[in-house]
């Protein structure tokens, strides 16, 4: 301690004209009594004030510069030394200094730099305002073909300086994505991969960058997909493996590198892992399956991926994820579903997988999860057949297959995600399947849970769903029934104020629904017509300049119905609907038009 205290003293006193050998003696100590007790020492050195006195001595000419260096980088190791060693002026001489040719000094004043920017705000806005970054990455660049030790030191060392410099920092990481970092490192793995201390810093260095949107722009035109690829295929340790999966996530989010990952072979390797983990119950292999089939399911977002991997259903890779469905492990089985509902966006694959019996493997999956069931399976599997029901020749065989009543086990969910997938099911199912939209329309719980949800105010996506599903049971049935059934439930309401919805399909759905509950069942709904005042709201539709032309229609052919009915056609009567009809006879569209006369002369033999 005595000898640090005199140490300080020399070198707070310490002018050009000291010797060398007496210099060095005191920085000898700094560093041996940092090896011993970094914290206390540092704590030292700042009150000693001797951090402005380092300033003067990163020189390139002086002797002393490395240790000097090195004594920075050991102080900045402890958060609460970095701003006093940006406030002692020490950054622009380090940044300097990276101009010099010695290893040593080049290799302590990276460290030094590095740590100072980790976790800093200060440190970084400092290296960014004297150019750092950019002297270092041109450093990278000269360096990156050399396969020494000593150059591989200084890449790694440089690396973690960058890594440190633009941590969870946007505006940095763009610049270094503006200053080409990224094909730099990806060339740099290539040629270091046999070197774990570099490779993990570029991983890390990727990691960092692949979050941001423009990187993967940059990705995609180097092989970032290949080198990846064979350095997982290297891996034995899980903590390795999972450094690479934390670069390959984001960077499978862009459609384009999804496609190179599947042509470097990275599939393959995601199902070895899923076959050696399936069955273990070590915490590390139950990560690994969930990261490694979760990795699968992202590339297959991508539509050229997809449908490379599907190869017309016979692929193995299609065949291998079928296998995961009836598998025991909630996790596979979340994936497989996934997966299917992945493969499922395009007819002609729908189409393929019904034929080849996927539905039974779906309903047979959702059996496993009707009570107390997990979630997250139960709305994978409703997804895979709320797309494979979208194709017109597959609806009726799924409906004899039974999945509407598969489907309807779940009405007791009370979980949001999972009501919004089982309503879209049943509609896509239903679409101008008169005998099955009758069938539903006439099953009392199903009516009775749709009014319900129609008023489920905190889930505009599961409100939006009823909605339409009401309206197309009764569009799809044509059926007095099914009406009177919406009737008996309180549906109309929702069905009316449906008309009024932001989306023009839906107002859509709504007006042609309740046209038809007009024109079949008009005495049954005419109260609740009323309470719900469908006058005045299709009065202000057709008024309304933004209405689109098929609102417009339907809303007049929606008041020619309504006349029917003595009260609304007093409320028709009591509102000038008159007026605005006559306007739409001059409407661009001609449809609208000619639905304006003949409602006119409707109006007008009425009154």
């Amino acid at each position: 301690a005595d000898n640090l205290s005199d140490a300080l003293k020399k070198l707070k006193i310490t002018t050009t004209d000291s010797t060398a050998d007496s210099l060095e003696g005191c920085l000898d100590c700094l560093l041996q009594a940092l090896a011993q007790n970094n914290t206390e020492t540092s704590e030292k050195i700042q009150k000693s004030g001797v951090l402005q006195v380092f300033a003067s001595l990163l020189t390139p000419q002086s002797s002393c510069t490395a240790k000097v260096a090195n004594i920075i980088a050991e102080v900045a190791r402890n958060e609460f030394m970095r701003n006093p060693c940006v406030d002692a002026g020490l950054i622009p001489p380090l940044v300097q200094l990276l101009n010099c040719k010695d290893q040593e000094v080049l290799l302590q004043t990276g460290r030094a730099l590095g740590n100072i920017c980790y976790d800093s705000h200060e440190g970084r806005n400092a290296v960014d305002h004297a150019g750092g970054a950019h002297i270092v990455v041109d450093h990278i660049r000269s360096l990156c073909s050399k396969t020494d030790p000593a150059s591989e030191k200084l890449l790694t060392v440089f690396c973690g300086m960058l890594m440190n410099y633009s941590n969870e920092n946007d505006t940095l990481q763009s610049q270094l994505i503006n200053m080409g970092v990224i094909p730099t490192l990806v060339k740099l793995l290539g040629i270091h991969c046999q070197n774990a201390a570099l490779t993990e810093m570029c991983l890390v260095a990727f990691g960092n960058l692949a979050e941001l949107e423009s990187s993967k722009e940059q990705f995609a035109y180097t092989n970032i997909a290949e080198e990846l690829v064979k350095l997982f295929k290297k891996q034995i340790e899980h903590d390795k493996k999972e450094m690479i999966f934390e670069v390959l996530a984001p960077l499978a989010e862009n459609d384009v590198i999804k496609l190179q990952l599947v042509e470097a072979g990275l599939v393959e390797c995601l199902l070895e892992i899923v076959q050696k983990t399936v069955d273990s119950d070590k915490e590390d292999d139950i990560a690994e399956l969930k990261t490694a089939s979760d990795l699968m399911v992202l590339l297959l977002l991508g539509d050229e991926s997809m449908q490379k991997l599907f190869e017309g259903g016979k692929g193995s890779v299609f065949q291998r994820v079928l296998s995961w469905i009836p598998s025991n492990s909630h996790q596979l089985q979340l994936a497989g579903a996934l997966a299917i509902a992945n493969f499922a966006r395009n007819d002609g694959n729908c189409i393929h997988m019904v034929d080849n019996g996927i539905v039974q493997k779906l309903m047979d999956l959702l059996d496993r999860h009707v009570e107390d069931g997990n979630v997250t399976v139960q709305h994978a599997a409703l997804s895979a057949l709320r797309n494979l029901a979208i194709p017109v020749v597959n609806k009726a065989k799924m409906l004899s297959a039974g999945v509407a009543e598969a489907v309807l086990k779940f009405l007791r969910s009370e979980m949001p995600p999972v009501q919004f997938k089982l309503l879209g099911t049943l509609r896509m199912l239903i679409d101008a399947q008169a005998e099955a939209a009758e069938q539903l329309g006439k099953n009392v719980k199903l009516v009775e849970r749709l009014v319900e949800w129609c008023e489920a105010k905190d889930h505009a996506g599961v409100m939006g769903e009823s909605n339409r599903l009401l309206s197309a049971l009764i569009r799809h049935s044509k059926s007095k029934d099914v009406i009177r059934s919406v009737v008996q439930s309180g549906g109309i309401k929702h069905l009316v104020t449906m008309a009024t919805s932001e989306h023009v399909i839906m107002q859509n759905e709504a007006l042609v629904a309740l046209a038809l509950i007009a024109a079949l069942e008009l005495v049954t709904a005419e109260k609740d017509l009323e309470n719900a005042q469908l006058v005045q709201i299709l009065h202000r539709l057709l008024s309304d300049d933004r209405s689109a032309p098929e609102i417009k229609y339907n809303s007049m052919v929606l008041i020619c119905a309504l006349i029917g009915s003595e009260p609304l056609q007093k409320e028709v009567q009591s509102l000038a609907f008159l007026d605005v009809v006559s306007k739409l006879r001059s409407h661009e569209n001609k449809t609208v038009a000619q639905q304006a006369s003949l409602t006119e002369q409707r109006l007008a033999v009425e009154s």
